[in-house]
């Protein structure tokens, strides 16, 4: 299916512009989030970390992965980079998947929904992660820095271009009612400073910033309660949230009253496949999630 050389500098480069390019200008792009509307089917995930099994399980259900005569589906991804490491040899390789995303994002521009997660946008911008005991951000340049070499910078700067072209987010118009898909939303603590307005308009260079962006928490935040999603759902005018970034030990979490985290990164790893033409209720969602490892 892929035809990249990823020990290429000039190709791996080549890829992360093209993705970030197909972000920016694909039809379904509008300011800072993806729009697609019934009639369609939507595989939605939870983070992947560089998961090879599940990420060719959740291409194949998107009819994605080349197979001959497949139903081409939409297909969220997020939280691509950052696997478990080995703590003798935290070295970083996961580049390499995210170049495959660029290319598939180039591949199939108004099916491959490509969202900003935190772990990418530490590793654009350069702030650090802890994860099990490992500098996550230092491991990936490492990685990138021992493959490239003194083209190592070209791969960075390709990466940065990549995940800030990314959207915050997938809004989906169904008959009855919209369905939001993102990697978080902020955390209750921080909604005094959030700026809802962040989805319908351009992100901006401060949204990014750590901590006070409005970017930054929409991908950083936890904890949910019933009154915070009550209130996104009536200024967003969405009535069911598909989100990520939060473990859940059996691939799936439930946030009532209306939302559904996934994982997609481990051995209980699930995905959500929807027909935009009949909205599930959160209810039925936990219905059909698909676990991976069958």
């Amino acid at each position: 299916m892929y035809t990249i050389d990823l020990g290429n500098v000039d190709e791996v480069v080549g890829a992360f512009n093209a993705g970030a390019e197909a972000c920016l200008d694909a039809s379904c792009r509008n300011g800072s989030i993806d729009e697609i509307s019934a009639p369609g089917k939507l595989i939605a995930t939870g983070d992947t970390h560089d998961h090879p099994r599940n990420f060719r399980a959740v291409l194949a259900a998107a009819g994605l992965d080349g197979e001959f005569g497949a139903e081409e589906k939409h297909l969220t991804l997020h939280e691509i980079i950052h696997p478990e490491l080995p703590d003798d040899q935290p070295i970083d390789y996961s580049y390499r998947g995210l170049t495959r995303i660029a290319w598939l994002k180039a591949e199939y521009p108004e099916l491959v929904h490509v969202l900003l997660a935190n772990h990418e946008l530490a590793q654009a911008i350069g702030s650090g992660i802890m994860k099990n005991g490992i500098r996550v951000v230092d491991a990936f340049n490492a990685g990138v820095n021992e493959v490239f070499g003194d083209d190592a910078q070209r791969v960075h700067d390709a990466i940065k271009r990549f995940v800030l072209a990314m959207p915050i987010a997938l809004r989906c118009r169904c008959p009855q009612g919209d369905i939001l898909c993102a990697h978080s939303l902020p955390g209750p603590a921080m909604m005094g400073r959030f700026d809802p307005s962040i989805l319908e308009r351009d992100l901006t260079t401060d949204d990014y910033q750590p901590r006070v962006g409005s970017a930054h928490m929409m991908v950083w935040g936890r904890g949910y309660d019933a009154d915070q999603l009550e209130d996104l759902t009536e200024r967003w005018g969405v009535n069911l949230f598909i989100l990520g970034h939060e473990h859940a030990t059996k691939g799936y979490q439930v946030v009532e009253p209306n939302a559904i985290v996934l994982n997609t990164d481990h051995e209980r790893g699930v995905y959500l496949p929807i027909d935009l033409a009949h909205e599930p209720t959160l209810a039925e969602c936990e219905h059909k999630v698909v676990p991976i490892a069958r």
